[in-house]
């Protein structure tokens, strides 16, 4: 799960790479990891606090831009959850944020500009582009998953991508995001006169 959960990294230590992190850096990178792998697995008490941990560490250093990036990070995995808000963190911080981060926000709120689109990374960029085919190409299965929240997000959802997106977080054992996505595959289910369930993951009681 924690290789599944780089994208917290990236997003955090984006141009600190050459050297060692601080370890205050360390500290808030280890909270936010632990906020992610808890949010996803439905545990949002214990991904609260160690949110307002990440949060407070990066703060306390003075680090406006990597408090933004921490708000995004907390935005994307509502996004993997089918949870679409406003990013009211990130809002807040968004004149210390850098253009790539702009960029990322504005894709997650599903209105990225084709400027946006570009700065994206780049395993995103196909799928921002609206092409849904290409998901199962995204590596990482948070990123998959956020891109697919993106999709559904601007109506360019497919069946095929939510049955991915379900099995993703399925095989992650990541509660919050399955559940919503396999809540997405019922109803499509029904609006198409289809009564069956959609199939159960392992974790389901029937």
């Amino acid at each position: 799960m924690r290789k599944a959960l780089l994208v917290s990294a990236v997003l955090l230590f984006a141009g600190c790479a050459s050297k060692p992190p601080p370890t205050w850096q360390a500290d808030a990178h280890g909270s936010l990891e632990r906020y992610s792998a808890a949010y996803l697995a439905g545990e949002a008490r214990v991904a609260q606090a160690e949110f307002t941990r990440a949060r407070s560490g990066l703060a306390s250093a003075g680090r406006a831009d990597l408090v933004a990036r921490a708000e995004l990070v907390r935005c994307a995995a509502a996004v993997a959850s089918l949870e679409f808000g406003d990013c009211p963190g990130f809002e807040a911080m968004r004149a210390d944020a850098p253009l790539d981060e702009q960029a990322y926000a504005a894709w997650l709120s599903g209105k990225a500009s084709a400027d946006d689109i570009a700065r994206l990374p780049v395993h995103h960029r196909a799928v921002a582009l609206g092409n849904a085919d290409a998901l199962p190409e995204i590596e990482d299965p948070f990123a998959r998953l956020v891109a697919a929240g993106v999709l559904m997000r601007t109506n360019r959802a497919t069946p095929g991508s939510i049955v991915l997106a379900a099995d993703t977080a399925s095989t992650q054992g990541w509660r919050r995001p399955l559940l919503a996505w396999l809540g997405v595959q019922k109803q499509r289910a029904e609006q198409a006169g289809d009564r069956r369930r959609p199939r159960p993951w392992a974790g389901e009681v029937i």
